[in-house]
């Protein structure tokens, strides 16, 4: 039997294929349908809109706590599957696309959150370094669209969008065969807004609030990599530019990974504050690297890049050990909720000020760092190295 952590990491990957898949085949949708890249914009905000629905209802109502973890992941991936199947074979329009890619993002909440919660019920000992993966894993998710377009694949947009949606009913059904974990129970009822138990947990509130800070950085810079390149390299095809924002964004890939294993030897909260300072001080200096010479700037880049994205995990690692044992899944959830509800609202704000800005804008997302800091403080000398193996 395959080992339950590198299974539920898969199944996480292929699951959370749908996530993305519209911007993959982004170009043909705008020749086949005369959308614009705006338009393209306006279907990655309903699945991200569609996930802050599902992850609010998920987390209030206590749904995915109450039932097993593995049947919500499997129920979830099949419905996300099928919205997506219904883009790529119904949809003729932005509006019913957009519909379509809401209830994508709506079955995305009953995936992520339940998959971090999957982790946590089979390894609990070393859930930061197992979330690690689980993040790595939808980093590389988020890069791939740039990867499509760097590569000028020209493949037929219906039979990728499919494609993607086949690989979430296998990763739903991965889960399903593999069942939930041992070490966390179940809540008995539905508990109707019982999530909030959590935010009473000091442990959870500071977790939570870094988290927050994390958030209203990590989706606008994500957006900002092809622009922050584009003003590197202005006379770079798009092809170039592409490439190399894959490369900016994929790298966070390994900084999870390295943030996992560090995470074992001196603790969740300590790797997590680490890195949301080091992203933050490139906020905080990245228009000045950038005025002095392309090379630095472009290392600066690829430095953030794995920098942004290591804390994630270390947050949800911190913020499952905190929360009440039969309500991980909804704390998670609504954790997740109002992070990527920040994010909605950084995103927006960033990108609208790019020409006004240009590099500078990268000051606007400083203060989600600098918050975020303040809030990890009293999670800092709550444990020791020699103890960190179960965070």
């Amino acid at each position: 039997m395959m080992r339950p952590v590198p299974l539920i990491v898969l199944a996480q990957l292929l699951g959370t294929s749908l996530w993305f898949s519209a911007n993959g085949v982004g170009d043909a949708l705008m020749h086949d349908w005369g959308l614009s890249p705006v338009d393209i914009g306006t279907l990655t905000a309903a699945v991200q809109l569609g996930f802050i629905a599902g992850t609010l209802l998920f987390a209030v109502s206590g749904l995915a706590d109450r039932f097993a973890a593995s049947r919500v992941f499997l129920v979830s991936a099949i419905t996300g599957a099928g919205a997506n199947l219904a883009l790529a074979w119904l949809a003729q329009d932005l509006a019913t696309a957009s519909i379509y890619r809401f209830l994508t993002g709506f079955a995305l909440a009953g995936i992520y959150p339940v998959g971090m919660k999957l982790i946590v019920s089979w390894a609990p000992e070393r859930r930061g370094e197992a979330l690690a993966w689980l993040v790595g894993m939808l980093t590389l998710g988020t890069a791939t669209p740039h990867l499509l377009q760097g590569l000028s694949l020209g493949l037929s947009w219906p039979l990728v969008i499919t494609f993607a949606s086949l690989l979430a009913i296998s990763g739903g059904a991965m889960i399903a065969w593999l069942d939930d974990g041992p070490y966390l129970a179940r809540s008995p009822t539905m508990q109707w807004g019982g999530v909030f138990r959590a935010f009473r947990q000091p442990g959870f509130r500071a977790a939570a609030l870094g988290y927050f800070g994390h958030m209203w950085e990590l989706y606008a810079f994500w957006v900002l990599v092809p622009l922050f390149v584009a003003g590197l390299y202005p006379q770079a095809s798009i092809t170039t530019i592409s490439l190399i924002a894959f490369a900016v964004i994929g790298v966070g890939a390994l900084g999870c990974i390295a943030a996992g294993r560090l995470s074992r030897h001196l603790g969740s909260a300590r790797v997590a504050v680490g890195a949301l300072a080091i992203s933050g001080a490139l906020c905080l200096f990245y228009p000045w690297l950038a005025s002095l010479s392309v090379g630095l700037a472009l290392a600066a880049l690829l430095i953030w890049g794995v920098a942004v994205v290591a804390d994630s995990a270390q947050f949800s690692a911190l913020a499952s050990r905190h929360a009440p044992p039969d309500g991980v899944a909804s704390a998670l959830a609504i954790m997740n909720s109002i992070g990527f509800g920040l994010s909605a609202l950084a995103i927006p704000l960033t990108t609208s000020l790019w020409q006004d800005l240009g590099a500078q804008v990268s000051w606007l997302l400083l203060p989600g760092a600098v918050l975020g800091v303040m809030a990890m403080r009293p999670l800092l000398g709550a444990r020791s190295p020699a103890t960190t193996r179960s965070s």
